[in-house]
């Protein structure tokens, strides 16, 4: 399976992966309810800075991390300067972007095999209540594996349109790109079913 794991030393690789959870989750919860004001946009910038240059990653890391979210941060942006004043727009696509990057520190710095492991164990309590660890598992590695898959998808219809000279459009992107993140969904769910995963 694809893996967003990214090979290091740091003190956050050696921490148990369920520990690492827990306290990602955490942190992730207290951003989203931050009141909005300049503190919270000064807490909202430090701590991805904090998360990635601590614990091995570094500035490269994070840099490339923000290029990938360029389109969420412009879009969650867009839609905010529609209905909110400027200030808070800027403070609520930070929040949003700030927990998407340190949650990213999960998938960074643990490997999928030990993530969805600590997710399997962690779970089983709950089999108790008709969840099934194993199931929970498996959709939590195709959510992790799809998101390179469709990024390979994305910049295989830009390079193929800007072989074929076409500028950019919304609608020239956004079709070819449903077409083959459909046709992976396809491909995927007859791989499971070949392997008996309903």
């Amino acid at each position: 399976m694809l893996s967003l794991y990214r090979p290091g030393s740091g003190w956050i690789y050696r921490a148990p992966a369920g520990a690492k959870l827990g306290a990602i989750m955490a942190v992730v919860l207290v951003v989203s309810f931050l009141p909005s004001n300049l503190w919270t946009l000064g807490v909202l910038v430090a701590l991805p800075c904090l998360c990635y240059t601590l614990n091995g990653l570094g500035w490269r890391e994070l840099g490339h991390q923000l290029f990938v979210l360029r389109w969420v941060i412009a879009i969650a942006l867009a839609v905010q300067l529609l209905f909110v004043p400027f200030d808070l727009a800027i403070t609520n696509t930070c929040r949003v972007v700030t927990a998407m990057l340190i949650a990213n520190v999960l998938v960074l710095t643990t490997r999928l095999e030990t993530l969805l492991d600590s997710t399997e164990r962690g779970l089983r309590p709950l089999a108790r209540l008709g969840v099934s660890p194993e199931r929970v598992a498996l959709a939590l590695a195709l959510a992790i594996t799809t998101i390179p898959v469709l990024t390979r998808i994305s910049r295989d219809v830009r390079e193929a349109q800007r072989a074929r000279g076409l500028g950019a459009s919304l609608t020239r992107f956004t079709v070819p790109f449903l077409v083959g993140a459909l046709k992976h969904a396809d491909e995927l769910g007859e791989a499971l079913t070949a392997r008996g995963i309903e």
